[in-house]
């Protein structure tokens, strides 16, 4: 059975899904990241959020990041799912969770993941406001 759980899709994200991947009776501790679509941004209301992704790419990252997150911490496993398409306020584009023996070495792997993702993954969103759009962390 494999350690790494890599998803990009426009179906709703699951939580039990990602938990249930990473859950296992070695483990003492099991972080999990919950990215949401919140309802502002700067001073500005959000209406909703588009995420696009260059998808066999996207995943490749996402699989190096997941790899780097099991030789750089003492981790078991990790789930990395993203969500593509229109996302409305309080909808989850992002879940990663990791499990480990040990809280520390799961919450640095979890933080290690998101913060590697957004510099790295090629997925861009785009805000949608009352009074027009806007494409937002253009990167990589």
């Amino acid at each position: 059975m494999s350690n790494i759980s890599i998803k990009l899709t426009t179906d709703k994200l699951s939580l039990d899904e990602c938990y249930n991947f990473v859950d296992d009776p070695t483990c003492g501790g099991i972080d999990i990241f919950v990215g949401t679509v919140r309802n502002h941004t700067k001073g500005k209301k959000v209406k909703k959020l588009d995420f696009s992704a260059y998808g066999p790419m996207a995943i490749k990252e996402m699989e190096l990041i997941a790899e780097k997150a099991l030789e750089k911490f003492d981790v078991l496993k990790i789930a990395i799912h993203h969500a593509e398409g229109m996302l409305q306020i309080g909808d989850i584009p992002v879940i990663i969770a990791v499990s480990a023996a040990h809280r520390v070495a799961a919450f640095e792997a979890c933080q290690f993941a998101i913060d590697t993702l957004k510099e790295t993954v090629p997925i861009w969103k785009k805000e949608h406001f009352s009074d027009g759009e806007v494409w937002v962390n253009a990167h990589p």
